[in-house]
């Protein structure tokens, strides 16, 4: 069994009640082993995704998760965030995740967004102490940021508005995120940065979605990918190894507790887990030497 805190797990809402049911009769039970000390519940493009939000939230919560559900303006008026902070509130709900967000297809894109700080000084004007609130950081900096040192000061910005802690955009240069946290502390942040890490899983999606999100994959990565394009098992394999070598060197590190990003998908990430020593039934680092033997 892992140890209390040892990582986190995100979720996006599913779109069915099949989808659901699935996440929560298949997908936790698979992921229980690793005792994670919260779930997050990803919200859509201006809270496109609102309701079946709330209803990931509300089953995750009937189960004893602690439950951590994304919030952001989007389009959508103060009221109607409040009344969503009310009721996770009213819910027991002791943990948020703060995002600026993005604009639903179809709204005006002139439309200002408003940014993740705003959003936190609301919610503490509007709960005071009762959340601990996550925001976002990005150690290949943000692709609408204007520079490297000015993400950073949007970060401390969102931080000295009252949030707790920070998870990363997921990253597979982890130099990135060691410099990164350097340059963040040199600015007089204090608060802890948790690595947010995506398995490797269908390699074409997660490469159109890092193309968007500006997501940086290594081009040797990329290359040993077009190796396995007739052979998903080695494929698969590969991007198990290359995640949990990536992983094993933070947790070496010292880093805080990593924030799986699931996909909804409990195999990948159980199977990480399992060779980095985070779950029962493999030892930590037992992936090092296979993917030495992969890229040879």
């Amino acid at each position: 069994m892992a140890k209390d805190g040892n990582c986190s797990l995100e979720f996006f809402p599913p779109k069915s009640s099949a989808g659901l049911d699935t996440l929560l009769c298949q997908t936790l039970p698979a992921l229980a082993a690793l005792n994670p000390e919260y779930c997050s519940v990803t919200y859509g493009a201006g809270g496109a995704t609102r309701d079946t939000t709330v209803d990931t939230v509300t089953a995750l919560l009937e189960l004893g998760y602690d439950v951590a559900p994304h919030l952001s303006f989007g389009s959508d008026d103060h009221g109607v965030i409040e009344g969503l902070i009310r009721r996770y509130q009213d819910q027991g709900v002791s943990r948020l995740v703060a995002l600026r967000g993005d604009l639903p297809p179809g709204v005006d894109s002139e439309q200002q967004l408003r940014h993740a700080s705003e959003l936190v000084s609301f919610i503490r004007q509007a709960t005071g102490d009762h959340f601990d609130i996550a925001v976002a950081a990005y150690p290949e900096i943000h692709p609408e940021a204007p520079g490297y040192e000015r993400d950073i000061h949007f970060l401390k910005e969102k931080l000295d508005a009252g949030a707790n802690t920070a998870v990363t955009q997921y990253f597979y240069n982890v130099e990135s995120y060691f410099y990164f946290v350097d340059r963040c502390m040199a600015a007089g942040i204090t608060q802890s940065i948790h690595p947010g890490i995506m398995p490797i899983s269908n390699f074409a999606n997660l490469q159109r979605f890092s193309a968007a999100c500006g997501a940086e994959i290594p081009r040797w990565i990329t290359a040993r990918m077009a190796d396995f394009a007739d052979d998903p098992q080695s494929a698969h394999a590969f991007g198990i190894e290359v995640v949990s070598q990536l992983c094993a060197t933070l947790i070496d590190s010292g880093a805080p507790p990593i924030h799986f990003y699931t996909m909804n998908q409990a195999e990948p990430v159980c199977t990480i887990a399992r060779q980095i020593g985070l779950m029962e039934g493999g030892s930590k680092h037992a992936g090092d030497s296979a993917l030495h033997q992969s890229v040879a």
